[in-house]
């Protein structure tokens, strides 16, 4: 349990700039207090002790603003950075490096018992706004954009944007400090050059320059070349 603390405080100071010492983590970070409440709860839980783990549990989420059930199962070096309105359910089990923004829910699809909520792999970063619904595995190394709807299973090594949630790309290898969602493409960029690649040839066609390639119909959320369709 101390490994797991201190390793939860490395995290911290890690990944997030604004960390100055070991100490200002301990005294000021919501995030950090938040996981440090789940790991006693969490162990009152396994020991059955299950009133007293949901009390420390609620009272945990009063004070940090992160609601935690006692029975999910966290890996040491989770961090949950700003911490306001994280919910992570029951059944749900995060990998070890994890981080967290605020404002994200691993949440369940449905009301019958058993396992309903996500399985994350180790060193997912799971923006702000992120929701993450249903018994799915987000594979290692993923990155989960911010406000993404995530409800498919994702592979290991995927960038996930969007409503719902699709795989656009790989992730990048990720740097010893610091991490954050400026390796993620521009999606309204990419969508006005993907209208504008298609007008130009429309007008191509138009003026009588070519037959001009064939256009597809649009799929959601699909790589066609150069062009990104929405």
């Amino acid at each position: 349990m101390l490994a797991a603390l201190r390793r939860d405080v490395r995290a911290a100071m890690d990944r997030d700039p604004a960390a100055r010492s070991a100490l200002t983590v301990i005294i000021c970070y919501p995030g950090v207090h938040a996981l440090w409440g789940h790991r006693v709860s969490h162990g009152l839980w396994r020991h059955r002790a299950r009133l007293p783990a949901r009390a420390l549990a609620e009272l945990t989420r009063v004070l940090t603003g992160v609601d935690i059930h006692p029975a999910a199962a966290l890996s040491p070096g989770v961090f949950i950075d700003h911490a306001t309105g994280v919910v992570i359910g029951e059944t749900a089990e995060i990998g070890a490096d994890v981080t967290i923004y605020q404002g994200v829910t691993l949440g369940g699809t449905s009301l019958d018992k058993g396992k309903r909520h996500p399985t994350v792999g180790d060193r997912v970063i799971i923006g702000a706004g992120a929701k993450i619904l249903g018994p799915i595995t987000i594979g290692h190394d993923s990155t989960i954009g911010a406000n993404a709807v995530v409800v498919k299973p994702v592979p290991p090594g995927s960038v996930v944007v969007g409503v719902p949630g699709q795989v656009i790309g790989r992730s990048r290898p990720r740097p010893a400090r610091g991490t954050g969602d400026s390796a993620l493409p521009d999606l309204v960029g990419a969508s006005l050059q993907s209208l504008l690649t298609r007008v130009g040839r429309l007008e191509a066609l138009a003026d009588g320059q070519g037959s001009g390639p064939v256009i597809r119909p649009p799929e959601a959320g699909v790589w066609h070349g150069e062009d990104f369709s929405i």
